[in-house]
């Protein structure tokens, strides 16, 4: 695989500063409700089990997280929640994936649609993007080197890559509750693990504005109540970023 764009990053320090925001508490209901549907107990669901671990580092409070669940599964009734998947191509010719969650298509497609039109992006046909990603389990943990990597192989991984002093780890779709679970015994300090979509070709971003075109229709994009997560396959230097 060609690896994580800086994407992948970026949002995460943005999600760590902004996590007292409601529409965080949102985006993770959201995901507790996805993934409640496939079984209520997150001793027998660990797709469940990831997302309640990642919305308690949030402090979520515990009356949501199962307000959430108990939403997914249809204990209270209303609209079931779905999950659609929106394809569109962003400034420089980005490949761009928009996953959401949402009770209401009616009301997610127009203002995904506008982020991207507003921004110099637009929507593709179905299929016509996702082929350029591979679906992947993805763990971050602490620490990087020789070590980690050595752990994290004999734990099952494909693949790892070194970020900022952490150590980013894909697995198999179906394999990342039990790789997740094997790092942590070994001692590995797991920060999060989740599905994600792994960019297999990245398209290099040298010029400014182009870069802040991108990061703008992402913002957008992330920040709409319905979106769950984001992924996109520009890479650029660091300091267009910090510009």
């Amino acid at each position: 695989m060609s690896g994580h764009s800086k994407w992948s990053t970026i949002k995460r320090q943005k999600g760590a500063k902004d996590a007292a925001r409601s529409a965080v508490f949102t985006k993770l209901g959201n995901n507790i409700a996805m993934a409640a549907r496939n079984g209520t107990d997150p001793t027998m669901n660990p797709s469940l089990a990831m997302i309640i671990e990642k919305a308690k580092k949030a402090s979520m409070p515990n009356a949501n997280i199962q307000r959430s669940i108990d939403r997914g599964s249809g204990k209270l009734g209303g609209a079931q929640i779905q999950e659609v998947m929106y394809e569109g191509y962003g400034p420089g010719g980005t490949a761009i994936l928009v996953e959401t969650a949402t009770d209401n298509v009616n009301r997610t497609l127009p203002e995904v649609k506008l982020a991207f039109s507003k921004h110099g992006g637009n929507l593709a046909e179905k299929g016509a993007v996702v082929f350029q990603f591979e679906h992947k389990g993805m763990i971050r943990v602490k620490g990087s080197g020789d070590d980690v990597l050595m752990k994290a192989l004999d734990a099952g991984a494909q693949d790892v890559e070194e970020d900022a002093g952490e150590s980013i780890i894909y697995t198999d779709l179906k394999e990342l509750a039990k790789v997740r679970q094997a790092i942590q015994d070994i001692g590995l300090e797991v920060i999060e693990a989740e599905l994600t979509y792994v960019p297999t070709n990245m398209v290099e971003v040298t010029d400014a504005a182009t870069a802040g075109k991108i990061m703008r229709l992402m913002d957008a994009l992330d920040d709409l109540d319905d979106v769950t997560n984001t992924h996109v396959n520009f890479d650029t230097p660091e300091e267009l970023i910090s510009e």
